[in-house]
């Protein structure tokens, strides 16, 4: 499969908890203005939000996008299967991947593709992503807008995404003439957000047997090892080597629980 098709049949555009069905229309319209197709709803706050009439009127001409969106109640299975996800926020936040503009992000995301399935994440239009879903995700974007006036609507923030990841899917394909291409990297295969979440519950337990994490005052370790993890591009191989130490930790433990920490 080419980059181009790849990066454009690979690529989910998720809205977390949407509120508008306004917002939905649009931005299903931005997707198609732009050649994606995948939109996934975690939790809209409208149900059946693909058959509303404002949501219909707004994707005016986007509706085969609007109406295969795929509804879901979670983040998580929104993202499952996917080996690199991006998230976007408008704030900065103490926890989470390290950010990044939207158009280097886009050209990692270009990279990435040939893996597998990744995901774009947006969030409510009042609150916008909680940490806790920012967490999930293995990286973090801002768009730098007008400091004194940085309000983005929902579909717009899709509209800016998608046409950043156009732009690279483009140019990876030799479509347009833009600055020589880098060598492309090596990229192992990439362990999919599922298989990393299993892996911190995992390795969390284990931590916790070594009584190296107290579950009652966690003091953010884990937030601070996602972020630590989520700058390396976890690859399948490595999760399954660190659940293979939270395993034997875990093993060992429950052989000698009396066994305190040295």
């Amino acid at each position: 499969m080419s980059p181009v098709r790849g990066g454009f049949t690979s690529t989910r555009f998720v809205l977390v908890e949407p509120s508008h069905p306004g917002n939905v229309g649009a931005a299903a319209r931005a997707l198609k203005t732009m050649g994606f197709s995948r939109l996934v709803l975690v939790a809209p706050r409208v149900a059946q939000v693909q058959t509303d009439p404002e949501a219909i009127a707004m994707a005016s001409g986007a509706d085969d996008v609007l109406a295969n969106a795929h509804v879901v109640p979670t983040l998580a299975e929104a993202l499952a299967g996917v080996h690199w996800s991006l998230a976007l926020t408008a704030r900065s936040r103490e926890y989470g991947p390290p950010p990044g503009a939207p158009r280097a992000m886009a050209g990692e995301a270009c990279r990435l593709t040939a893996t597998g399935d990744i995901a774009l994440v947006f969030g409510n239009e009042r609150t916008g992503l909680s940490n806790e879903d920012v967490e999930r995700c293995t990286a973090l974007a801002h768009i730098p807008a007008n400091p004194a006036y940085s309000s983005l609507n929902l579909a717009q923030a899709v509209q800016v995404l998608s046409y950043e990841l156009r732009m690279a899917y483009l140019d990876a394909g030799g479509e347009t003439a833009s600055a020589p291409r880098r060598p492309a990297q090596t990229v192992g295969t990439l362990a999919a957000n599922d298989e990393i979440e299993r892996m911190y519950v995992h390795l969390e337990n284990a931590l916790i047997a070594l009584e190296f994490l107290d579950p009652a005052n966690p003091k953010k370790l884990m937030s601070r090892l996602r972020r630590l993890f989520s700058r390396s591009g976890l690859e399948r191989e490595e999760v399954n080597i660190i659940r293979g130490i939270a395993k034997h930790i875990l093993l060992l433990r429950s052989r000698d629980p009396g066994q305190g920490p040295s």
